[in-house]
């Protein structure tokens, strides 16, 4: 039984983080749509799937002893803000053919969520982990050094989702309850907005053909898919293993950038890559030696 619930974890951290990784072609799909309109409609239509879920799996009480703490919603209130900046610039990113840079984010995240948690959180460095921050960093100044060119899309990637993971660290909710009260403090503002594009080519669903809508529509379900499978993962797997299918995401995200978008893989970036892959190869021998001590 227990083999079969660790199967299961790794089936569902796969299914994760080809999910992540792939979601790229889904916003492609959607070049013709405004960057700041497809989020307009991924806060709304996921705020509908998430309700779906959240009632279908009797939560209604976890989100209500949320709601009835302050101190709870002032975070979630501001990972709202974070996490939908963090869309938007991945959605951003893909319609402007900075794919690369996108995915260089992702790598660099878990490396900044190491300096996240020693300057907020107290937590010590490992002489390793030391040696893959130093990389991490050279590989990050890479452009700069080269060119004077600083890889602002992949910075501001990494540090939205890093600060938004340490702030969800702060407050003690499932993932599908804590999107659903984002989502909700979000709502109002998408709301809104849809109402005021009416010179939007796309904002009529009514004028709008039915693939587009299909489209539009999906955008709850590609949000909420990969992170309901990796809740799923979370509970069956240990956190060190669930660690190393991370790098799936922006390693498909880089595939599909060079070889399906034709995105130029230019000297500096490949130099960066390479080290960025060395501090991560470094950071996870080092995971996975204390795991083996323990």
């Amino acid at each position: 039984m227990e083999q079969n619930t660790f199967k299961q974890g790794m089936i569902f951290a796969l299914a994760a983080y080809f999910m992540w990784g792939l979601a790229p072609l889904y916003f492609k799909a959607l070049d013709g749509v405004n960057s700041d309109e497809i989020l307009m409609h991924r806060i709304i239509w996921s705020f509908v799937v998430v309700s779906i879920i959240i009632a279908a799996s009797g939560k209604l009480d976890k989100v209500k002893a949320i709601i009835s703490q302050p101190k709870s919603i002032i975070i979630l209130l501001s990972t709202s803000v974070i996490i939908a900046a963090n869309w938007l610039i991945f959605i951003w990113a893909i319609a402007q053919e900075k794919l690369l840079e996108a995915s260089l984010g992702y790598y660099i995240n878990p490396i900044l969520n190491v300096l996240l948690g020693v300057v907020f959180l107290g937590e010590r460095l490992s002489r390793l982990q030391l040696v893959a921050v130093m990389i991490a960093v050279l590989a990050v100044s890479i452009p700069l050094l080269m060119y004077g060119a600083i890889p602002w899309v992949s910075i501001a990637l990494a540090s939205t989702f890093g600060a938004y993971g340490l702030l969800r660290k702060k407050v003690n909710v499932d993932s599908s309850s804590g999107l659903f009260i984002e989502t909700c403090l979000l709502l109002p503002f998408a709301i809104v907005y849809w109402i005021t594009l009416d010179g939007s080519s796309s904002s009529n669903l009514m004028k709008n053909h039915w693939d587009l809508n299909l489209l539009l529509l999906s955008a709850g379900i590609v949000t909420t898919l990969p992170l309901l499978a990796f809740a799923a993962a979370a509970v069956r797997i240990p956190l060190f293993i669930l660690g190393f299918f991370q790098y799936v995401g922006p390693s498909l995200m880089l595939l599909l950038a060079v070889f399906v978008f034709g995105e130029p893989f230019k000297e500096e970036q490949g130099i960066t890559f390479a080290l960025l892959w060395l501090a991560l190869g470094v950071f996870s021998f080092d995971i996975y030696k204390k795991r083996i001590r323990s």
